[in-house]
């Protein structure tokens, strides 16, 4: 495929993806991942890095939205990227030294996003509370602590870590409209580290594919770029139940999707 081909595509897939993801907090990074392995053939480790520099590019588009529609928790924000910075460093050293096989992020993701989407989907009903407020769910260490982990996640295979924070705040009874703001902000802060972390790690290994695809994520990203924007803007005016069931069935579907890629890679 050619350069302009490739940019094309992943134009397209970026802002499709990030139309859906954007309103319920998940990076359309997790779903540009498929996209890099099976159509335009990314090699093996640098998918993660231009998933990270898609993430990057695109962030911008829904978070300028959700700060003005106020949306934008400080203090979540805040809790969130004290475990998630530190968490995406560790995973891009991990993704480099120890975990290149992409089937083992595939276990490790579906794992994850299976329990957590089903838990989702089964939560009834509804309860309106503040993110990290310790008297009505997660006290913020536990908040913290879930955003380390999943950061370490996210650093290793370039989603992040958004995509799993919002199922996992959702499952625990965050509102999407106080979960979604957080999880992308928290991605974009996340993902900037991460960038810069792969691109010291291959100053290092000279000849290593761990540097970014920068035109495919560019590309991607405006594409994301503009598809957040209207997916943050169609948010507030889509009902809490649809979200959270939205939400629910992508990372179900995504967790599959990640199985039968893994069975198949065998």
């Amino acid at each position: 495929m050619e350069g302009w081909e490739r940019g094309a595509v992943g134009l397209v897939a970026g802002f499709v993806i990030a139309v859906v993801t954007s309103p319920v907090g998940v990076s359309g990074a997790v779903f540009l991942l498929p996209v890099q392995l099976t159509v335009l053939d990314v090699p093996n480790p640098r998918l993660t890095p231009t998933n990270l520099l898609y993430n990057v590019v695109s962030g911008p588009g829904a978070l300028l939205r959700y700060l003005r529609q106020k949306q934008v928790d400080a203090a979540l924000v805040r809790t969130l990227s004290l475990g998630s910075l530190p968490g995406v460093v560790i995973g891009a050293v991990l993704r480099v030294h120890v975990a290149s096989d992409p089937t083992v992020f595939r276990v490790i993701a579906a794992a994850v996003l299976l329990p957590t989407g089903l838990l989702v989907l089964r939560r009834h009903p509804i309860r309106p509370r503040r993110g990290a407020d310790p008297g009505t769910g997660p006290s913020a260490r536990t908040v913290t602590l879930l955003a380390f982990g999943t950061g370490v996640v996210g650093g290793m295979y370039g989603i992040g870590g958004g995509s799993l924070l919002a199922p996992l705040l959702a499952g625990l009874g965050a509102t999407m409209a106080l979960v979604a703001p957080a999880a992308l902000a928290s991605t974009f802060l996340t993902s900037v580290v991460g960038v810069v972390a792969f691109w010291l790690l291959s100053l290092g290994s000279p000849g290593a594919t761990i540097s970014p695809d920068v035109g495919l994520g560019v590309a991607a990203g405006v594409g994301g770029l503009l598809g957040g924007y209207v997916g943050a803007r169609l948010q507030p005016r889509l009902p809490e139940r649809f979200l959270r069931d939205l939400l629910g069935v992508l990372a179900v579907l995504l967790a599959v999707s990640y199985l039968v890629q893994a069975v198949t890679a065998r």
